[in-house]
């Protein structure tokens, strides 16, 4: 009885450990990282009722439990056996998370994000089907929806721009606009003498992320600021095909760096 109460002890550990780090993650903002909105709670719940079932475990672990059928007299057969040493089996289900959850910088490296679609042109992203939906417009109503600042750029999300590359009249009638836009800032791995600007957009998790990126080109010289810095940037906006289709290109003027928005994701409000 002792050995399955170590054993129970053990497993029910592994379970608090489970559901204290979906907790973590959740309270410390990290998640925001890894989940869009609509999963959060969910994952809280999930993480509480691990612990709660945990702590179950944990207290009932010296109790007998009848396994639901008979045994013959000569059948010793148990059902809470392992082929591994419960400590080598929690060590297997604790800590690879634990190391992911220390090691982890909660973002990705650039040859993750080239992996992902950095490099991706809009018509390679499939967002073609943005010139079959958006209603008529003109240079007039755009610029209603984008006033310009003091400076006398107007403000446009980085998805919008990206986006907006695959419809021509788009096209035509944003291209040569001053613009303000802001996202995180890395070289470009296929051209040193640019960079890309780009936001993560996430439907559900971060494994189904995907950067969405525009080209920032800086003829007075790049800030120098650290990869991913998140920064903003204003300049002239042109989509010129340059082998790949209309991909989106500001020139920049000048840059600030930002700081980080609450969230990564392109998701309501953004």
């Amino acid at each position: 009885m002792k050995h399955l109460a170590l054993q129970r002890s053990l497993l029910a550990l592994a379970l608090i450990i489970w559901g204290a780090i979906l907790v973590y993650f959740f309270y410390t903002g990290r998640i925001v990282k890894y989940l869009a909105p609509d999963f959060r709670l969910i994952a809280l719940a999930g993480g509480l009722g691990l612990i709660v079932v945990g702590l179950f475990n944990l207290l009932t672990c010296r109790m007998a439990a009848n396994c639901g059928h008979d045994h013959g007299p000569e059948d010793t057969h148990d059902h809470e056996s392992l082929d591994l040493h419960p400590l080598a089996a929690i060590a297997i289900m604790v800590l690879p998370v634990g190391l992911c959850t220390s090691w982890t910088t909660d973002g990705f490296s650039i040859s993750a994000l080239t992996r992902k679609g950095l490099n991706d042109s809009p018509a390679e992203a499939g967002s073609l089907f943005l010139s079959s939906v958006l209603p008529p417009l003109t240079k007039e109503i755009i610029e209603a929806q984008h006033p310009a600042n003091s400076d006398g750029y107007r403000t446009f999300p980085l998805m919008e721009l990206f986006f907006s590359s695959a419809d021509p009249e788009m096209r035509g009638l944003v291209g040569g606009m001053k613009v303000v836009t802001e996202g995180r800032l890395v070289p470009d791995p296929d051209r040193p003498d640019q960079f890309r600007l780009y936001r993560l957009f996430i439907t559900c998790c971060a494994a189904d992320s995907r950067p969405v990126p525009i080209i920032a080109r800086f003829p007075n010289g790049a800030p120098e600021v650290e990869a991913n810095s998140w920064i903003s940037l204003s300049g002239t906006i042109t989509y010129p095909d340059e082998g790949k289709g209309h991909e989106p290109v500001l020139e920049v003027d000048f840059a600030k760096v930002t700081e980080a928005p609450m969230e990564e994701s392109f998701m309501r409000g953004y």
